[in-house]
């Protein structure tokens, strides 16, 4: 079982941009809300649990390789870019 958050963009130029927000303290959940063009942004990109076989696989490639509390940036999907926070 996995428990993640993300956010989805369709330009990979924003992806640089996002991660100095976040490096400069922004909050995850409100960069979701504001950004992501998936309809989990209203709740803050949680994607809540889902078990392997749900997501796309290199959604889940990515998530595979991170531990909790790690974010990846720039996941690739037939969506658009990802940027994924493993939350368990």
């Amino acid at each position: 079982m996995y428990k993640a958050k993300h956010i989805l963009i369709s330009e990979e130029d924003d992806i640089e941009y996002l991660k100095d927000q976040m490096d400069a303290g922004a909050n995850f959940e409100d960069l979701a809300r504001e950004f992501s063009e998936c309809e989990s942004s209203e709740k803050g990109g949680d994607l809540g649990s889902f078990s392997s076989g749900t997501m796309v696989p290199e959604f889940e490639r990515a998530l595979y390789h991170m531990e909790p509390g790690e974010i990846k940036y720039g996941v690739r999907t037939k969506y658009g870019f990802h940027i994924i926070l493993r939350v368990a």
